[in-house]
């Protein structure tokens, strides 16, 4: 099944993990940190410089905090929204030059003094007790859900915030940045018929994926001045717990310059493709169909009200892919790097598993790849597969893993210079793994 050409090796844990399950870590868009959402109702943010805990985020929540995610394109101060067991959202700010004026040289306390042990162990467990407090505050609490939230994610503006639950609805707010933390409530949709698992916006356009129990993945978008479903992808035979989105200049590997032409020609009529992972143990690759194929396809009417569209038309996705199948159990997350436009996925099995999407001219016959044919594609010869190229078994032991992300590389040993990534795992056994990845 594997065309083993990289080399995954355990770099660090982050320090020190939970005593409970870990669900997810967010790397923040801009600092070296990362924030853990943990069963014993907290958030810990870590370092990525030297991999110890930063602060706890505590007193929000009654109950497992599930989900997290940070604002985008804010400057000057970091923002967090989680999402719990308990129906509600948080929303937590905190001043980025927080911890400056004392070491000078770093952020989130990453002080040269403190980062090189100058400071004593104890003296830095009492400055954070004593500034937990003004280190982060709790802005705002969003109360609608009827049962847990599973997901929550952010707008490319950062003026949106989408939450899923399992009360099978989705909801979109609006962040009204009017000084005072109000949120309005611009939509929700309850077309699943299933716990709604996770919720992610496209990367440049104000489109929302969905993907539940009732296995199929939803894309919404706004028309007017209403949110609508606009199309149901069908093809996963199992609960789809995760989905993620394609970098927007990714171009696979071994491409010829023709190919990277023909690519981004395709690229741009479609758009970033979308990945799914099941319970199925599968993971598959999805793409919109260009909208003047649909139009011809659907006689489309520019500017019909979404109330009276016909349901799941409106946008033609069609299944590209199906990796190669190496996990024995649940696939519970897949990441899709942005930098490099390898896919990661972990499960129930303890596995983690790394996948390189590659051009190739004919078809090799083998079964170690998955062939992908963009049907919608005015240059049928592209074609491209996918490999895996690196897996690690027992990642965490004998535990579950709930999730993985890509995260830009910052310890002390990097390269300079280089456009690095580490992947870190989040599991059953409270640990916080940072992974290297090399080709």
């Amino acid at each position: 099944m594997a065309e083993n050409t990289a080399n995954l090796s355990l770099l660090s844990d982050l320090t020190p993990p939970s005593l409970e399950r870990t669900w997810l870590t967010a790397p923040h868009p801009t600092l070296p940190i990362v924030a853990t959402c943990s069963s014993d109702k907290t958030v810990r943010v870590y370092s990525l410089t030297n991999f110890k805990l930063l602060s706890t985020i505590s007193g929000g929540h009654k109950r497992s905090v599930r989900t997290c995610a940070w604002k985008p394109h804010i400057q000057g101060e970091s923002v967090l929204a989680t999402g719990s067991f308990d129906a509600t959202v948080g929303i937590w700010r905190r001043w980025d030059s927080y911890g400056r004026e004392e070491g000078g040289a770093g952020e989130w306390g990453l002080s040269a003094a403190a980062d090189n042990g100058a400071l004593s162990r104890e003296n830095r467990e009492d400055n954070e007790e004593e500034e937990e407090e003004e280190e982060w505050r709790f802005a705002v609490l969003l109360d609608g859900h009827d049962s847990e939230v599973k997901s929550v994610s952010w707008s490319p503006s950062g003026m949106l915030l989408a939450t899923c639950s399992r009360d099978k609805s989705i909801w979109i707010w609006e962040d009204l940045d009017d000084g005072d933390n109000n949120f309005e409530t611009v939509a929700v949709m309850q077309e699943h018929e299933g716990d709604v698992k996770c919720v992610s916006w496209h990367p440049v356009e104000e489109c929302l994926a969905s993907a539940s129990y009732d296995d199929t993945i939803r894309l919404w978008r706004e028309d007017i001045d209403d949110w609508g479903q606009v199309a149901c992808l069908k093809g996963h035979e199992g609960s789809i717990w995760f989905i993620d989105w394609e970098g927007v200049e990714n171009v696979p590997s071994s491409a010829g310059d023709n190919d990277i032409t023909s690519w981004k020609e395709l690229h741009a009529l479609s758009g970033p493709r979308l990945a799914s992972c099941s319970d199925d143990r599968t993971v598959r690759i999805w793409r919109r169909q260009p909208k003047e194929q649909q139009q011809s396809t659907f006689g489309t009417t520019p500017g019909m009200p979404s109330i009276i569209r016909p349901t799941g038309t409106d946008e033609i996705w069609e299944q590209e892919a199906v990796l190669p199948q190496t996990h024995v159990l649940s696939i519970y997350a897949v990441a899709w790097s942005k930098r490099t436009g390898l896919l990661a996925s972990v499960g129930a099995d303890g596995r983690i598993v790394i996948y390189k999407e590659r051009f190739v001219a004919t078809p090799d016959g083998s079964h170690q790849a998955m062939d992908t044919y963009p049907q919608s594609s005015s240059s049928p010869s592209i074609r491209t597969e996918w490999v895996v190229i690196a897996t690690m078994d027992g990642a965490h032991g004998i535990y579950e893993i709930n999730h993985i992300s890509w995260a830009k590389r910052a310890d002390r040993g990097r390269e300079e210079g280089k456009e690095e990534e580490v992947l870190v795992t989040t599991a059953d056994d409270g640990g916080i793994k940072v992974w290297t990845f090399e080709r």
